[in-house]
């Protein structure tokens, strides 16, 4: 069953007449197109992408099982057009702004809206086989760039040479670029979970945090390692281990089945076992696609189950301010039997003298 007809079997099951997709990942993942200023307009009969000039011959060659209308700068006034008619219409209230959505309610003034804004990235949630393969291939060239980068790591470097040297390695690679914004954290910088890259020079005695990713045709990894400059003492070796034993039991406990909920509190018992409770204060992980954030997430509150072809972060930390912090990041598949880790960069304590 294609996406169109997953996506249409959910509206009956909802009832709507019709969907209107508006996100970039969620209009990617139904029609292909990958180009910008995208709205999808989806009925049980008929699915129209709507662009402007710019885009038209791609969204062709990409999205053949749409009609392709050119609409200019003003989607809503064609949705008015090709929308008359229709009563109960689906729409992405996590994504809409408050603005549009008056757009959007005055173009389908027949209509009663709906927001289901799951419709779509429920679907998304469960990766195929093609989807899983361009997600290896951006895992592996994270972590090539990591090993690659690592041997050019040097007391006086700034966080963000680094950052830059860990993209280009990218790029070379293949990807399009990061998945995010890289956060390269050193020293008492490393207490701050998302310590993007800063001109802070790298010193001896402390750890350097790196999380980074890589985009290959659309789909994201994200990997996060901790290495030490210079001689650690047991306080460093001590927090390190904490986190390592809590990644990898959390990896252990992923399996379809078990809840967000579950596997979060795996690896966070671990940590507040060892005193660490309170310098743990994210969830552990998110789902990751044409997103870098997807759902569902490993968190204390994410009650959804796991299933084979879910694609998780499972990423614990301890982050102390005025001394510092860890964390350790793999990309985990949930299989039938379990997960594969797909993550092979090393990750025992690195120290670079």
């Amino acid at each position: 069953m294609s996406r169109l007809q997953q996506m249409r079997q959910h509206m009956r099951d909802e009832n709507l007449n019709a969907y209107v997709v508006m996100r970039p990942e969620n209009g990617r993942y139904v029609s292909g197109f990958s180009g910008g200023e995208t709205t999808l307009y989806i009925t049980l009969e008929n699915a129209v992408l709507l662009t402007d000039f710019r885009y038209i011959e791609q969204a062709k060659a990409q999205a053949p099982a749409f009609e392709i209308i050119d609409a200019g700068h003003d989607h809503f006034a064609k949705l008015g057009e090709i929308g008359r008619g229709v009563h109960r219409v689906g729409f992405e209230g996590d994504y809409i702004t408050y603005v549009d959505f008056g757009n959007l309610k005055n173009a389908l003034l027949e209509a009663e809206l709906f927001s289901l804004p799951n419709l779509v990235s429920n679907l998304r949630s469960v990766k195929d086989d093609s989807e899983i393969g361009l997600i290896r291939q951006a895992v592996k060239i994270a972590d090539n760039a990591f090993k690659e980068v690592l041997m050019t790591i040097e007391i006086g470097q700034t966080e963000e040479e680094i950052g830059l040297n860990l993209e280009y390695s990218m790029r070379r690679a293949g990807a399009s670029g990061g998945s995010f914004d890289f956060i390269v954290a050193s020293g008492l910088r490393s207490a701050m979970p998302h310590g993007t890259a800063s001109p802070k020079r790298i010193q001896a005695g402390e750890f350097l945090t790196m999380d980074f990713g890589a985009i290959y045709q659309g789909y994201c990894s994200d990997i996060t390692r901790t290495v030490f400059i210079g001689d650690p003492e047991d306080k460093h070796r001590d927090v390190y281990a904490t986190v390592l034993r809590a990644q990898m039991a959390g990896i252990q406990a992923v399996a379809p089945g078990r809840s967000g909920k579950e596997v979060d509190a795996v690896a966070r018992s671990i940590i507040e076992e060892a005193g660490y409770g309170d310098y743990f204060g994210h969830g552990l992980g998110h789902s990751v696609g044409l997103a870098i954030h997807e759902g569902p997430n490993l968190s204390k509150r994410e009650e959804r189950l796991l299933q084979p072809g879910m694609v998780v972060t499972v990423e614990p930390g301890i982050y102390i301010p005025d001394w510092g912090g860890v964390r350790i990041e793999d990309i985990v598949l949930v299989t039938e039997s379990g997960c594969e880790v797909l993550t092979q960069a090393p990750k025992e304590l690195i120290i670079l003298e």
